[in-house]
Formats: C-alpha cells, structure tokens, sequence
C-alpha cells in the first residue's frame, strides 16, 4: 500500500466499514447465515476500516497543511 496516498486509505475504510455494516444486516434479513466467522469478519472489518479512514484522513489534512505552510512564508 502506497504511504504517499492516503485518498486511497480513506476509500479503503469507507469500503471496509460499509461492508463491517451490510454484513450484519444481511445476517438479520437471513440472506446470509449467521455464523462465529462471518460475524468476526464483519466486527473486524468495521473496526479496521475506521482506523484506516481515521489514519487516511489524517495524513491527508498533515500533507495538506504541510503545503499550505510552504505557501506561506510569512506567518
């Protein structure tokens, strides 16, 4: 995963959340069964999808004032 981009660990989240989400209400509507794993696997996602959301938007607004600064000298 490229470092240098951290649009793509937002996106990454935002996937891993929304799928930490959608995984339990299709257990509930009985599309999927519930099972140990599934529910797990949907726990983790949710929970790692916002930290990397959370650490993507934090480097992206540090990349962003960084540049913001070097444009202004004279603060």
């Amino acid at each position: 995963m490229n470092i240098e981009n951290p649009e793509r660990l937002v996106v990454i989240g935002v996937a891993m959340m929304l799928f930490g989400c959608i995984a339990p209400f299709l257990m509930v509507i009985q599309v999927w069964e519930s099972t140990f794993f599934l529910n797990f696997l949907s726990y983790t996602m949710s929970v790692l999808g916002m930290a990397l959301g959370f650490t993507g938007f934090a480097m992206w607004r540090a990349r962003r004032k960084r540049s913001d600064d070097d444009d202004d000298k004279y603060r």
